[in-house]
């Protein structure tokens, strides 16, 4: 089919048009695919109508530890509650970026529908990020309107961001969000939905980059549904009466499309837990009889210990991603449960899954192929595909493409139509993707993206740092640990403590380096280059403290 992208772009419904007029130039974008009868969407098409739209009233949407369970009907009513609010008592107009933060619970959900039925666009941002990390993707993406948890408000208060007007949601406060729209402040009536252009920007997700400025990526309304109209529905396969719930917060593209926009496109129901490691997930798995899981290797390998104490025969999916799902972790979770593990890659860029396989496709040790509306290759640095068995760069392209908000690296992950994912792979001559390693800086530690240089630009942040090189080793548990090496500067005191209390400061905490090696200085070439390849061996002397 031709690619859309190479005509003119629809009508905007944006009013303010930031969004739009900061997408890169249409020959910076990957060649966009829309092979399936499915992906053939409507020029106009708000994806949070869609969302809403066919279950019954009484079928339930959204289900919680505490029992506060939500149905379609009241899920519904809310969002056009919030919706109402927004651009009435707030003044949001289509095209306007908000920011959510919070924990995962139904009201974040509705916050998130709302904005996007608005026509207004969604930054979804972690509960953990910190003021400086806030600052700057609020910098970026010039957002001036925040939706925000109040027990998630502290730091966002403190990124003392010029002109951002917060509305907290969940207090006891007379003006709070949720008071608002409860008291009948706002019409009941249903909200109409903004005739929002299928290309017009929707979210935009932000992920760190290896220089650690973190990259905004910008998905369209129809990209929201095609994550759903390819991998969960090809792939995944889920029912109406399944149920979801997962470990990955709604900040992540992995956690959003896997407990709100999966469920909701099959008309089923997610659990929203607002503590989901591993060690809360087999319990609310056994009470609340969840079907579909969603978590990364790390805690499929945190939760076998635990298997023989809770009842889990009610999966009966399982998908694993964030990070590559050793082959050893898949059998030993098939021989204690009978599930045979969907694995998969994603890509913030790419909004969510594109090389998966299922059931008897799946074939342990790989990813898997390419899912159904998506192309994938090996290619060199050239761009050339390499032969079958050669390690070589993921290349892929399908109905949803990286769209950086106005950042040159958007020529490095586009080349010649095709998202290169910064991922190492080698493709099998039965057509199965195998992961090989990262082939940047990126770490990644129990499902978490963490670029290394951002690391240490909070540790060079310190008085007493000279030097700092952050790397990712090895780790049997979380994939890989961050591990800093420091050195300071002459007559500082080595305490590890008070530098990961200042790290704690600056960065989320899933992000502080797991070790601290001190040095006396950074091993270099002779012409300065640093020889990171050395920092991977662990250390053998007493420089080295580790969390």
């Amino acid at each position: 089919m031709a690619d859309p992208h190479r005509a003119e772009p629809h009508r905007s419904a944006h009013v303010d048009t930031f969004a739009r007029e900061h997408l890169p130039p249409p020959d910076q974008w990957p060649q966009l695919r829309f092979d399936l009868p499915e992906l053939r969407y409507p020029a106009r098409l708000n994806c949070a109508a869609e969302l809403l739209t066919g279950p019954p009233d009484d079928r339930p949407v959204f289900r919680t530890a505490s029992g506060d369970d939500w149905t379609y009907g009241r899920l519904r009513d809310r969002v056009d509650r919030l919706a109402h609010l927004l651009t009435g008592d707030l003044g949001v107009v289509p095209g306007n970026r908000v920011l959510l933060r919070g924990p995962t619970t139904p009201w974040l959900a509705a916050c998130w529908l709302a904005v996007l039925k608005a026509g207004a666009v969604a930054v979804t941002v972690l509960a953990q990020q910190r003021p400086q990390e806030l600052r700057a993707i609020c910098e970026i993406a010039r957002v001036r309107h925040a939706l925000c948890d109040v027990r998630a408000v502290d730091d966002l208060a403190k990124a003392e961001i010029p002109g951002l007007r917060i509305t907290t949601y969940g207090g006891d406060a007379p003006d709070d969000l949720l008071r608002r729209t409860q008291a009948g402040v706002v019409p009941g009536a249903p909200y109409p939905a903004v005739d929002t252009a299928a290309d017009d920007v929707a979210l935009i997700a932000f992920t760190s980059g290896t220089t650690g400025r973190p990259k905004g990526c910008m998905h369209f309304h129809r990209d929201v549904l095609a994550i759903a109209d390819t991998f969960s529905k090809h792939v995944l396969k889920p029912r109406p009466d399944d149920l979801f719930a997962g470990s990955p917060p709604l900040g992540f593209t992995f956690g959003l499309g896997g407990l709100v926009v999966f469920p909701m496109r099959a008309g089923a129901s997610a659990l929203l837990l607002e503590q989901a490691g591993p060690r809360q997930l087999l319990p609310a798995v056994a009470e609340h009889r969840v079907s579909v899981l969603f978590t990364a290797p790390t805690a499929y390998r945190a939760m076998l210990d635990e298997l023989d104490a809770y009842d889990v025969t009610c999966l009966r999916r399982c998908v694993s991603a964030g990070e590559n799902l050793p082959a050893a972790t898949w059998r030993a979770w098939h021989e204690r449960t009978g599930l045979r593990v969907i694995n998969g890659i994603g890509a913030t860029e790419l909004l969510h899954i594109f090389v998966s396989a299922a059931d008897g496709d799946i074939r342990p040790g790989t990813t898997g192929v390419p899912v159904p509306g998506w192309q994938a290759r090996v290619q060199d640095e050239n761009g050339a595909p390499v032969a079958d068995g050669e390690p070589g760069l993921l290349a892929v392209r399908g109905p949803v493409g990286c769209r950086y908000l106005a950042d040159p690296r958007q020529r490095e992950y586009v080349r010649d139509g095709w998202n290169i994912t910064g991922d190492t792979y080698v493709r099998e001559s039965d057509g199965y993707f195998r992961y090989v390693a990262r082939a940047d800086d990126m770490i990644i530690s129990a499902g978490y993206n963490i670029a290394g240089p951002e690391v240490e630009d909070a540790l060079l942040r310190h008085a007493d740092v000279v030097e700092a090189a952050v790397v990712g080793r090895a780790d049997a548990n979380r994939g890989q640990v961050v591990v800093a090496h420091v050195v300071l500067k002459e007559g500082a005191v080595r305490d590890a403590d008070a530098l990961r209390a200042f790290l704690r400061s600056e960065l989320a905490p899933y992000k502080c380096p797991r070790e601290i090696v001190f040095l006396e200085a950074l091993p270099r070439t002779a012409t300065g280059k640093l020889q990171r390849y050395r920092l991977l061996t662990p250390p053998d002397h007493p420089g080295s403290d580790q969390a």
